[in-house]
């Protein structure tokens, strides 16, 4: 995967990460954000479930799409 495609899918998971605790944080006020007005429809158990994996997925996401690999990474020159 190219540096800018990385970059895109990173961005991605950071903002569904941060959807998921703005919504939790909205939620203690009986607030919510609204493009996650349906996930109330479900019920408050899995209101807070759906809440959870959007931050663990969007972390997910965020954190191992940013890891780079080995063939991109260039080696460094040695001092002698």
């Amino acid at each position: 995967m190219n540096t800018t495609s990385r970059s895109k899918v990173a961005s991605i998971g950071g903002i569904v990460a941060l959807f998921g605790l703005v919504s939790m944080i909205l939620s203690f006020f009986n607030y919510n954000l609204k493009i996650l007005l349906w996930i109330e429809a479900w019920g408050e158990t899995v209101s807070w479930v759906i809440r959870v994996g959007l931050i663990v997925v969007g972390l997910a996401l965020y954190f191992l799409v940013n890891v780079t690999d080995e063939d991109e990474v260039t080696p460094k020159r040695e001092m002698k």
